[in-house]
């Protein structure tokens, strides 16, 4: 199954020129997940076609409203409409007293439960969740309060099995090639067969990270090590380089130097300033350090890993 992201919101501070504030949905393996909750983030998930249902986790980045206060409405509506799955929710420990007080002030109970995984002020970085084919970690990013970007990594499968080499060493049972795919060793007419030696190499899992709101900084860099898709902040041009390191942001070349120095595959911005209607200078000044960047577009589908042509993530 594929692995893809849809950009849900892609302004920073404030909604701008149809653009959106900051939400990223991402689906792995039938999940679906949330890399911040801007306002208007279950809008944005209806004008894509993304349902919630399979909705089973939220990571937060940081406490600014720009990147959480869509969570009231989108949980509220998931309670109306009657969800009982569990709900996981990661983010800053300050988080929490924010989620608990809505159902009090509300008078009512929420239909289904949310665990919260609360990052303390002193988080540096490490595995805050396990899903049952990938891993998520966080890193401390460089923001005006405490923040963290994600990554998300898919695990590996097994290879392509050759059937023909399989059945040469006597294995013609269907059901042992289930189990030789699995990576277990099967006893054939000709004796023991190892899944090694039927099986191609395994095929490498997808790989996104999610590095918002920041300056460069080493944290980012290392969420973005050798990863297929990174999703960086670029708020400001260069020109204005100052003004993001006064507050906590990246610039279009300062996000591309990350992607080129932490061998990133391709390179997605987003979280831009008001002062850019046209985001095509950002992509521009992004390309000329690291062709293979682009600006995000709200709602587009884009899948985590594929070759595609050069300076263009792909979309599906």
């Amino acid at each position: 199954m594929e692995e893809y992201i849809v950009p849900l919101g892609v302004s920073a501070a404030i909604p701008f020129g149809g653009r959106h504030l900051s939400s990223v949905a991402l689906k792995i393996s039938g999940d679906l997940m949330l890399l911040d909750c801007g306002e208007a983030t279950q809008f944005q998930l209806r004008a894509a076609g993304v349902k919630p249902g399979p909705l089973r986790t939220i990571f937060i980045t940081h406490l600014h409203g720009d990147h959480y206060y869509g969570l009231l409405g989108l949980l509220a509506t998931l309670s109306l409409v009657g969800r009982t799955t569990p709900l996981t929710i990661v983010g800053p420990a300050d988080l929490e007293a924010f989620l608990r007080s809505v159902p009090t002030y509300e008078g009512r109970k929420r239909s289904f439960d949310i665990r919260f995984i609360p990052l303390a002020s002193d988080f540096s970085s490490g595995v805050v969740y396990h899903g049952d084919t990938y891993t998520v970690r966080a890193a401390r990013l460089d923001h005006t309060v405490f923040a963290v970007g994600y990554r998300v990594d898919v695990a590996d499968t097994p290879g392509t099995l050759d059937v023909d080499l399989a059945r040469s060493l006597g294995v013609v049972d269907p059901v042992q090639y289930g189990r030789l795919k699995m990576g277990e060793a099967v006893v054939g007419m000709l004796g023991r067969v190892e899944s090694s030696d039927v099986l191609g190499p395994p095929h490498r899992g997808a790989s996104f990270a999610y590095v918002t709101d920041t300056r460069p900084c080493a944290g980012g860099q290392a969420l973005a090590k050798n990863v297929d898709l990174l999703y960086h902040e670029a708020t400001f041009l260069e020109s204005e380089q100052h003004r993001a390191v006064e507050t906590g942001h990246s610039t279009a070349k300062g996000a591309a130097e990350v992607a080129e120095s932490s061998g990133a595959r391709r390179l997605m911005l987003a979280h831009f300033s008001a002062r850019y209607p046209d985001c095509s200078v950002l992509e521009a000044e992004a390309r000329s350090v690291f062709p293979n960047s682009m600006a995000a577009v709200e709602l587009k589908r884009y899948k985590l890993k594929e070759e595609s042509a050069a300076g263009q993530p792909s979309e599906s």
